[in-house]
């Protein structure tokens, strides 16, 4: 059983170089704060964590309304005074019997499963996440003895020139052992080229004091970069998206170009799915078997059961598309729309707040908002259900086996019977009942001797 722990987030930076009104840990990676992705890998250790504390400074409030939690514990550093000085803000509400892992609210990628390996690794000793670096500038770097041990963390402003040669750097994240660290945290001191307490000087008391220091190298130098920059961010963005990619095609599904796909919540997919170019996943969405997404589609919140096809260009928001449904090209769906299965929902078609029975269809140009739909009707060209009337929304219900013509407007609240028939340029604005045809009467004049005006 491997012993508590405590986890500290550090995430008190201001992020100068983000050029934002944003503390730069709510920045977003794959659709979530940085911040939140550091939580959720912590999260995912097994045990899981005991207790948890976020460090933060720029942002104050902002920072923990984004991130709240029953598990959560906050510190405030200020001022800032360097990543030791961080730690010792957190020290109120660890547990002193748990070692501490620290880890920082703007390196979103680390994987739970490295995280796991630096705290086997460890034991009861200190531990240093570390990765090689084709260009190591900028990164405290790591100095081992003749037997390849630790023996010491060098900052970069304060590495002589052997020590910049080194290409092992630290990434930062460490596994701090319970026995010493308020003491060692007690000792550190600012005299350094940046008048910072550096958390990376217990390295240095824990060899003095015949602590064992462990470093756990990942070969994955992407899960340790960090951001400061609005580059910075784009480049994790797509190295994130890569990742997801990866996995979507893992599990089997066929994706038209992996680099070009944003995921950014949960996706969900089945067997043999296929998704073309430049579409967007937002939130909980959920695709069945043999699910087909064309081009260029948003997709937030939805669940498209199996055999279903959404057509280039659809914005589909909050929902549930049944079997075997036809979506698109350039179809809406808004929050709250219910399609039994084979539905057919065509161009520049808008459904909001509505439920559409078995092998319904709105093929063209219709608004559908607030009604329920019966099975087998079909919605004409043009058609809209008027279902505001300046304060109030008003339902409108069509029936089983209903047509409803071209350029048709029913004013809610109405109700049009089963197997009815709605003309053409018809105003429904009483219930139509069962069967039979309802239109508006109107007279057809031609006047043969009229002029158009001419300019």
């Amino acid at each position: 059983m491997t012993a508590a722990l405590n986890v500290v987030v550090l995430a008190a930076g201001m992020g100068k170089r983000m050029h934002s009104n944003v503390p730069k840990v709510l920045h977003r990676v794959a659709g979530k704060p940085l911040l939140a992705h550091v939580l959720d890998a912590a999260r995912a250790l097994q045990p899981a964590p005991g207790r948890f504390c976020v460090v933060y400074g720029h942002g104050g409030e902002m920072v923990r309304e984004a991130v709240c939690a029953p598990d959560l514990a906050f510190a405030r550093q200020e001022p800032q005074l360097g990543t030791g000085h961080a730690v010792q803000q957190a020290l109120p509400h660890l547990d002193d019997s748990a070692r501490t892992l620290v880890l920082y609210g703007d390196v979103p990628l680390v994987r739970t499963e490295t995280l796991a390996a630096l705290v086997a690794a460890s034991g009861d000793g200190l531990g240093v996440l570390t990765v090689t670096l084709d260009d190591p500038s900028g990164y405290g770097r790591i100095v081992r003895d003749a037997a390849g041990r630790v023996a010491a963390i060098v900052e970069e402003k304060d590495a002589s020139a052997p020590d910049k040669a080194i290409r092992e750097i630290n990434t930062g994240i460490m596994l701090l052992p319970r026995a010493k660290l308020r003491a060692w945290l007690a000792a550190l001191s600012n005299d350094n080229a940046q008048h910072e307490y550096y958390l990376t000087d217990v390295v240095r008391f824990a060899l003095r004091d015949g602590v064992p220091v462990v470093a756990v190298e990942t070969p994955a130098q992407w899960e340790t970069l960090g951001v400061n920059s609005k580059a910075q961010l784009a480049q994790l963005e797509r190295i994130a998206q890569g990742r997801i990619a990866e996995k979507l095609l893992e599990q089997g599904v066929t994706l038209a170009d992996p680099g070009r796909i944003d995921v950014r919540g949960t996706l969900t997919i089945g067997r043999d799915a296929h998704i073309d170019v430049n579409c967007i996943f937002e939130g909980d969405v959920r695709l069945g078997d043999d699910v087909t997404i064309g081009a260029h589609c948003v997709l937030r919140d939805v669940s498209i059961a199996d055999g279903s096809e959404v057509l280039p260009f659809c914005h589909l928001e909050g929902g549930d598309i049944g079997a075997h449904c036809r979506i698109g090209p350039f179809a809406r769906m808004r929050p709250g729309t219910r399609l039994d299965a084979q539905v057919h929902i065509g161009n520049f078609v808008e459904v909001k707040a509505s439920e559409m029975g078995y092998g319904s269809k709105a093929n063209h140009l219709a608004y559908v908002g607030d009604s329920v739909v019966g099975r087998n009707a079909n919605i004409g060209a043009g058609t809209i259900t008027c279902n505001y009337d300046g304060a109030n929304k008003h339902r409108t219900v069509i029936e089983d086996d209903v047509h409803i013509g071209s350029d048709v407007q029913l004013v809610a609240p109405v109700t049009v019977g089963r197997g009815a028939t709605v003309g053409a340029g018809t105003t429904i604005w009483r219930d139509v009942p069962p069967g039979g045809l309802a239109l508006n009467r109107k007279d057809q004049v031609h006047r043969p001797q009229w002029k158009r005006p001419i300019k």
